[in-house]
C-alpha cells in the first residue's frame, strides 16, 4: 500500500513537471514570436522597443475574455489518439518544440513555435505507435494552413495596401504618416490579439491532452480546467514582455523597409488570418502569418523592395521545422522511457 502511494506521488511529480516544462515552451512561444507582434510597429517608429513588448504582452493576456478555446480543442484532442498520450510523449513533445525554438531564435530566424509543437507531438506519437494514432484529419488542416496563412496574409495585406493607397490616395505623405502612426496602434493591438488567441490555446491544448491521459480531466470534459487557460495566457504574456530582439530585426528591417501607413496594413491583414484561423479552431504559425503580410505589402510598392533571398530563407526555416522538431521529439520519447 504505501509503495502504491510512493508511486502515485512519483506520477504526480512528473506531471507537475512537465506541466511547469509546457509553461516553459508557453514563454519561449511568447519570446520566439514577440517579434511578430511588434517588428513593424517598432520598425516604422511608432513605439519604442521597450513601450511595444508592453503593449502586446497586454493584448496577448487579454484575447483570454475574447475567443472560445477551438484550437486548445484541436491540439488536446485532433492530433493524436488519446489512447497513446502518456508521459513520455509530452515529454518528446516539449523538448522536440523547445530544441527547434531555441536553435531558431540563436539564428535569428523567424519560425514557428506552433509548428515545433505539433511536429513535437508527431514525432513522439510516431516513436511510440506509428502512424495509425494521428488524427489525419487534424494533422491535414494544420499541414494545409501552413501554406494557406502566409498565402491568406499575403492577400490581405497587399489587398489593404491596395485600398489604403487609393482611399489616402489626395493626402500628402506627410499628413499619411501621422495618421498611420496613431492607426497602427490598433493594427498592432489586434495582431497581439490575435496571437496570443491562437498561441496560448495550443499549450493549452497539450497540458488538457496530459491531464486527460494521466486520469486528472476527462476526455468528455467541453474545456480544460481554468488554472490551464490563465496559466498560459499569463506565460506567452510574460514571454512577449522579454521579447526576442533578434528576430525582431529580421522582420522588421530584413524583409522589407516598412512605413507606418505598411505596417498598419500588414498588421490588419495578419490579424485578420488569425482571427479567422482561431475562430474555425486552427493552430496556425503567427510567424507565416505576419511574414506574407509583411511580403504581400512590399510586393505592392515594388517588387524589388522585398529581400526575396531572407524571404527564402524563412521559408526554408518553415519547411524543415515539423521534421526537425518531429525527429528531436522522437530522440527525446526514446531516451525518457528508458530515464522514467
Amino acid at each position: 500500500m504505501q509503495s502504491m502511494q510512493v508511486a502515485s506521488q512519483m506520477g504526480l511529480w512528473v506531471i507537475v513537471l512537465l506541466v511547469i516544462l509546457a509553461l516553459l515552451f508557453d514563454f519561449m512561444n511568447g519570446f520566439h514570436d514577440a517579434a511578430n507582434s511588434i517588428a513593424t510597429v517598432v520598425s516604422t517608429g511608432v513605439l519604442r522597443p521597450s513601450h511595444a513588448v508592453l503593449f502586446a504582452a497586454f493584448f496577448n493576456v487579454v484575447a483570454i475574455f475574447v475567443f472560445h478555446l477551438s484550437v486548445a480543442a484541436t491540439v488536446g484532442k485532433g492530433i493524436a489518439d488519446a489512447g497513446v498520450i502518456d508521459v513520455h510523449v509530452v515529454f518528446g513533445a516539449l523538448v522536440g518544440a523547445i530544441a527547434w525554438n531555441l536553435v531558431t531564435w540563436y539564428w535569428g530566424i523567424p519560425s514557428s513555435s506552433s509548428h515545433a509543437l505539433i511536429g513535437g507531438i508527431v514525432g513522439a506519437v510516431l516513436a511510440k505507435a506509428g502512424p495509425d494514432a494521428l488524427v489525419a484529419t487534424g494533422i491535414v488542416r494544420t499541414v494545409t494552413f501552413i501554406f494557406l496563412s502566409p498565402m491568406l496574409g499575403y492577400l490581405l495585406g497587399s489587398l489593404m495596401m491596395v485600398l489604403v493607397a487609393w482611399v489616402f490616395r489626395r493626402m500628402s505623405p506627410s499628413r499619411v504618416d501621422r495618421w498611420f502612426r496613431r492607426a497602427q496602434l490598433v493594427s498592432a493591438g489586434a495582431y497581439s490579439l490575435g496571437h496570443g488567441g491562437n498561441d496560448a490555446q495550443k499549450t493549452i491544448g497539450l497540458i488538457w491532452m496530459l491531464l486527460i491521459a494521466t486520469g486528472y480531466a476527462s476526455s468528455a470534459d467541453k474545456a480544460p480546467p481554468t488554472w490551464t487557460i490563465v496559466s498560459c495566457y499569463l506565460a506567452i504574456g510574460l514571454g512577449t514582455m522579454f521579447g526576442g530582439w533578434r528576430i525582431v530585426k529580421t522582420m522588421g528591417q530584413k524583409i522589407t523597409k516598412l512605413k507606418p501607413v505598411g505596417g498598419f496594413c500588414a498588421e490588419t491583414g495578419g490579424a485578420l488570418t488569425l482571427f479567422i484561423a482561431t475562430a474555425i479552431g486552427v493552430p496556425v504559425s503567427t510567424t507565416h502569418t505576419i511574414t506574407g503580410a509583411i511580403v504581400g505589402v512590399g510586393s505592392v510598392q515594388r517588387a524589388s523592395a522585398v529581400r526575396w533571398g531572407v524571404a527564402g530563407n524563412i521559408v526554408w526555416a518553415w519547411i524543415f521545422t515539423i521534421p526537425a522538431a518531429a525527429t528531436v521529439a522522437a530522440l527525446a520519447y526514446a531516451l525518457s522511457t528508458q530515464l522514467f
